[in-house]
């Protein structure tokens, strides 16, 4: 028995686009094999060569049709699958919101950059007590008119 193999046949006309029509899944096939017309004269059962033969290739038809079957629900369970994990990511996505947080780390570690640091506080500490003694002392030795007398001498 010779292997046939497809063959592409060139087209002459423009390339415009081919429109090719969906598969039909295997409901549309089962009923148009049970629509299908019977052959109008049997077989003659002397012929039992070409009976064996249609037999077998009804069986081959059967386990293709079988396999392609289940090749369809696996195809079909795992688009479902797909879709389920699709929305998932989508959910997921549409709750983190990246940017968002990007923007408020970086606002929070300006703030934390613009804090004085320890030595800043340090230094702001020393020139305050030192301007206090100053400022008292002066206020001790001249006083505030109309409030506090001179408490120190000159």
């Amino acid at each position: 028995m010779n292997k046939i193999e497809p063959t592409v046949a060139t087209s002459t006309t423009s390339p415009e686009a081919v429109i090719v029509p969906p598969a039909p899944s295997m409901a549309e096939i089962a009923a148009a094999r049970a629509t299908e017309a019977k052959p109008a004269e049997p077989l003659a059962p002397s012929d039992p060569r070409k009976l064996d033969q249609l037999s077998r290739i009804e069986d081959k038809t059967a386990r293709i049709e079988e396999k392609f079957a289940r090749y369809e629900a696996v195809l079909t369970r795992a688009e479902a699958s797909l879709e389920r994990s699709a929305q998932k990511v989508d959910l997921a996505a549409g709750t983190m919101d990246f940017a968002g947080l990007r923007e408020e780390l970086s606002a929070l570690r300006q703030r934390v950059n613009s804090t004085p640091r320890f030595g800043a506080l340090l230094l702001t500490g020393i020139v305050t007590a030192v301007l206090t003694v100053i400022l008292t002392v002066i206020v001790l030795k001249s006083g505030v008119p109309g409030v506090l007398p001179p408490i120190l001498p000159r």
